[in-house]
C-alpha cells in the first residue's frame, strides 16, 4: 500500500486540498479535531462545493491522540495559532527523512522549524478561497497562488515530489526558490484581509472604498518596510504588487488596488476566514498569531509597528465581545494610520 499523505488540519485548506488528492487517486490519512467532521470524512460525507470544483469524497480520518506510525509527509493546514501545539502533537510521528509542510497563513514556518527542525520543514504559500461551512462541508471559493520551496531555497528531489503532488490539486503550482518572498508578501496582503473584517464590508468594497485608501497604504507599507529590514524581497501573487508599496509608487499603487478589488470581486467568497472567524463562528481568530513573527521581526530591527499592533488590539476586542464589528471599527485603526 503507497504512504499516506497526511493532512493535519482538515478544515478549509487541509481538506480541499486532501479532498483534491484523494480524488486523485493518492492514499490520504486527514486528521482533525472535530469529531463530526472526522466522522463524515471517514463515511466519505467529505464534499467540496462551489465554482471551482463540486465532488464527494472521503477517505481515513482521526483524531490528532488516534494517529500511528511515521509519517513522511504530513501537511500542516491549521490556524496560526494551533501551530505550536499541532506540531508539537505531530512529531512523534514525523519520520526521520520526513517533512513538514505549512499550508497555512502566516510565517508559520519559523514555528515549525524550532520543533522539528529546518531539515524536516517545507515552506508554502497558498491563496486559494476556501471556507470550512459545516462538519463534513468545504466551500472551495476562488482559485488562488499555490507555491512550494525548500526554506534555503534549494531546489531538492523532495520538493520537486511534493510540487508534482500538489499540481495535482492546482496545475499552476509554482516551485520556487523564494518561498519567503510570497510569505512576506502574503503578510503585507494578508493585512487588508485583516483589516475588512474590522467591518462586514466586502474584501471587493473595502479595498476600493475612499476612505480605506490611506489606511490601507500605509499598512501594507509598514508591514512591507519589515521584510526589507530582514533582507526579503516579497513577491506579489493574484494582482498584488508589494514592489509598489515599497517604491510608494502611488500609480503603481492604483493599479494594484483595482486589480486586487477585480480579483476579489470573481470571488464567491466575499469576505475574509478572519470575518467569518469574527461574526459566524464567533471564535478566537489567528490574527495576532499570524502578525506575531512579523512584528518581532520588526522590535528585533528598532521598528515601530503602530498599525499592526492596533490592528491586533482592535480584533482583540471584537473577540472579546468589546466591540462591534463595523465601520467604527476601521474607523479607529485609519487614524492610527493617519498620524504614521
Amino acid at each position: 500500500m503507497a504512504e499516506p499523505v497526511v493532512i493535519w488540519g482538515a478544515g478549509a485548506i487541509g481538506g480541499t486540498i486532501g479532498a483534491f488528492l484523494r480524488r486523485a487517486g493518492h492514499e490520504v490519512l486527514f486528521v482533525d479535531v472535530v469529531p463530526e467532521h472526522v466522522a463524515a470524512i471517514r463515511e466519505g460525507r467529505l464534499h467540496i462545493e462551489g465554482p471551482v470544483a463540486d465532488f464527494m469524497t472521503g477517505g481515513p480520518a482521526v483524531l490528532p491522540q488516534d494517529v500511528r506510525g511515521r509519517h513522511r509527509l504530513v501537511i500542516l493546514a491549521v490556524k496560526a495559532h494551533h501551530t505550536e501545539a499541532a506540531t508539537r502533537a505531530l512529531a512523534p510521528h514525523l519520520a526521520e527523512d520526513g517533512a513538514v509542510v505549512s499550508c497555512q497563513n502566516g510565517l508559520n514556518e519559523l514555528t515549525i522549524a524550532e520543533i522539528v527542525g529546518r531539515e524536516r520543514t517545507i515552506g508554502a504559500f497558498v491563496n486559494f478561497y476556501a471556507d470550512y461551512l459545516a462538519p463534513g462541508h468545504l466551500a472551495y471559493a476562488k482559485r488562488g497562488a499555490v507555491v512550494v520551496g525548500e526554506l534555503d531555497g534549494a531546489r531538492t528531489p523532495r520538493l520537486e515530489a511534493l510540487h508534482a503532488l500538489l499540481r495535482e490539486f492546482d496545475e499552476d503550482a509554482v516551485l520556487s526558490g523564494n518561498v519567503f518572498g510570497y510569505l512576506w508578501g502574503k503578510a503585507g496582503y494578508g493585512a487588508i484581509l485583516k483589516a475588512s473584517a474590522l467591518t462586514n464590508d466586502t474584501i471587493a468594497d473595502f479595498i476600493a472604498a475612499p476612505e480605506r485608501q490611506l489606511l490601507i497604504r500605509r499598512l501594507v507599507q509598514e508591514i512591507l518596510a519589515v521584510a526589507a529590514a530582514e533582507g526579503v524581497t516579497p513577491l506579489g501573487f493574484d494582482g498584488f504588487d508589494p514592489i509598489a508599496f515599497l517604491r510608494r509608487d502611488e500609480a503603481a499603487i492604483a493599479a494594484c488596488m483595482q486589480r486586487m478589488e477585480t480579483f476579489n470581486r470573481g470571488s464567491a467568497k466575499p469576505r475574509s476566514g478572519i470575518w467569518r472567524d469574527l461574526a459566524i463562528r464567533k471564535r478566537q481568530t489567528d490574527v495576532a498569531a499570524q502578525l506575531a513573527p512579523v512584528r518581532a521581526a520588526a522590535r528585533r530591527h528598532g521598528l515601530a509597528t503602530p498599525i499592526a499592533d492596533a490592528l491586533v488590539r482592535l480584533i482583540g476586542e471584537i473577540e472579546r465581545g468589546e466591540r462591534a464589528i463595523g465601520p467604527e471599527a476601521a474607523d479607529a485603526l485609519a487614524r492610527v494610520a493617519a498620524q504614521h
